[in-house]
């Protein structure tokens, strides 16, 4: 399993998503970086990076932080939107949540992220989604 770098920033590479793909008014529980994926945790309703490592409720994934985020600060998470991500994905290359970088993702299943979460768009850009596990 190979762990996929995200480039310095990743940004969001869809044209004015529409309002059914982000969900609004959340609040960071956790440093969250640009292009994380993230869970809401339901102990405190707050955005935490999603994690692979365990098969618990931090390996959803319920939505994409296409900004950085301090702890309190507000955040928005988005799905089924492109992020301009890394340099030299696979097209078509399907992609998991990590089980060892919060927030990440890896090109092989973890303990946790056992679906797909992201796909190549091209070289650049990956289609995040909404985990379905």
């Amino acid at each position: 399993m190979a762990e996929i770098a995200a480039t310095a920033v990743p940004s969001l590479a869809s044209v004015e998503p529409p309002a059914s793909n982000r969900i609004t008014g959340l609040v960071a529980g956790a440093v969250l970086r640009a292009g994380d994926a993230c869970y809401i945790n339901a102990a405190d309703g707050k955005v935490y990076p999603s994690t692979g490592a365990a098969v618990a409720a931090a390996a959803k994934v319920h939505g994409w932080a296409a900004m950085a985020a301090a702890v309190g600060d507000g955040i928005t998470l988005f799905f089924n939107v492109n992020l301009r991500y890394a340099a030299a994905l696979v097209p078509g290359a399907s992609y998991f949540l990590s089980g060892t970088n919060p927030g990440g993702i890896a090109d092989a299943a973890s303990t946790g992220g056992t679906g797909i979460i992201a796909f190549a768009v091209d070289a650049t850009r990956l289609h995040v989604m909404l985990s379905r596990y």
